[in-house]
C-alpha cells in the first residue's frame, strides 16, 4: 500500500489526540504528521478529523480508520511473535529432497524425525533435478556425487553409499554365477539407461561392459532395483537394500569407485534456524550408528 506511512500516522493522530503526541510516537517532526493527514484526507476525499484547541478529535470516518488500524497492528503483532517463535521451535514445514533411491532409507528417517518433533510437517520432494536452494523450493537437500559448490550453500559430507553387484537366485539358477570380473561378459545386467549416468557405478558399468550386457535399461533407480530382485539380471544395488533381501546373492562385493558420496545441503539463510539445525543433527547421528 503505497500510503500506508499515511494511514500509521493517522492512526497515531487518532489514538493521541494530539500532533505533537503522534509525533512523538512516531519519531518525526510534527509537520510530518500535519502533511501526512492532509495527505491521506485529500486522497480520500473525506475529513478524519476534527481540528480544534485541544487538538484532534475523530470524525465517524477517522473511527472507521481507527478500528481497520487497530486491527492490522494487533494482527502484524500477533504475526511477529510467531515468527520469533519459529525460531527456536522445531515446527511448521519442512521440505526436504534427493534423489528417488534415497527414498527407502530417507522416508523412514523423516518419519522417526517427525515422531520426534510432531509439530513437523515434512513434504518430501524426490526427482533427478536440483531443487533450487536459493528459490525456496527445499529447506534441505540430500545429494549425490561430487560435493556441490553452489554459492550461497552450506554444503557437509553426509555419508558414502556403498554398492555391491548382486542378483536374484533366480537369475543364478538360470544363468550360474560369473567365475569373475572377466566372465561379466557372458552375463546379463541392468543397467541406467543413459551411458553417461554421473553414478560412480554407472560409470564403471559402461567403461567396462559391452552395452549389449546391459539388457534391462532404465532412467528410474526403483525400477531398475526391481528388475534385479525379479532376475532379470545382475546390477548394482545398497550393501543396506541387498542385505534385506534374502533372494539375493553377492556376485561381487562393493568397491571403493563404486561408492557415492552423499553431501547435505541447506542454503546459507536457512541453515541455522532451529528445524533445520534438528533435522541435520538427527540424519548426521543416525548415519553414525547405523549407516546409510
Amino acid at each position: 500500500m503505497e500510503n500506508w506511512d499515511e494511514v500509521k500516522t493517522a492512526f497515531q493522530v487518532a489514538r493521541m489526540g494530539t500532533v505533537s503526541g503522534a509525533a512523538d510516537a512516531l519519531g518525526v517532526h510534527h509537520a510530518t504528521v500535519i502533511r501526512h493527514v492532509d495527505a491521506l484526507e485529500g486522497r480520500l476525499g473525506v475529513k478524519l478529523f476534527q481540528r480544534h484547541a485541544r487538538g484532534y478529535t475523530a470524525t465517524e470516518a477517522g473511527e472507521d480508520l481507527l478500528r481497520v488500524a487497530q486491527a492490522t497492528e494487533d494482527q502484524f503483532g500477533q504475526l511477529l511473535n510467531r515468527i520469533k517463535g519459529r525460531g527456536t521451535d522445531v515446527s511448521g514445514e519442512l521440505v526436504v529432497t534427493s534423489l528417488v533411491s534415497m527414498t527407502p532409507h530417507v522416508a523412514p528417517l523423516l518419519a522417526a524425525f517427525q515422531r520426534e518433533h510432531p509439530e513437523v510437517i515434512v513434504r518430501y520432494m524426490t526427482g533427478d533435478r536440483l531443487f533450487r536452494l536459493e528459490y525456496g523450493e527445499a529447506h534441505v537437500a540430500m545429494r549425490a556425487g561430487v560435493q556441490p559448490d553452489q554459492p550461497d550453500n552450506v554444503v557437509q559430507a553426509f555419508a558414502a553409499q556403498r554398492v555391491g553387484l548382486y542378483a536374484a537366485r533366480s537369475y543364478v539358477a538360470q544363468y550360474g554365477v560369473p567365475t569373475g570380473p572377466e566372465d561379466y561378459v557372458n552375463h546379463r545386467f541392468v543397467g541406467h539407461d543413459d551411458v553417461d549416468s554421473r553414478a560412480p557405478h554407472f560409470k564403471w558399468m559402461s567403461a567396462h561392459l559391452p552395452r549389449d550386457c546391459v539388457v534391462y535399461r532404465s532412467r528410474d533407480n526403483r525400477v531398475l532395483d526391481d528388475a534385479v530382485r525379479a532376475g532379470a539380471g545382475i546390477g548394482f544395488l545398497s550393501v543396506r537394500a541387498a542385505a534385506e533381501n534374502p533372494d539375493l546373492i553377492e556376485i561381487e562385493a562393493p568397491r571403493a569407485e563404486w561408492e557415492g558420496k552423499l553431501w547435505l545441503v541447506t542454503h546459507v539463510d536457512l541453515h541455522r534456524t532451529s528445524k533445520v539445525q534438528a533435522l541435520l543433527t538427527f540424519l548426521k547421528a543416525h548415519v553414525s550408528e547405523t549407516g546409510l
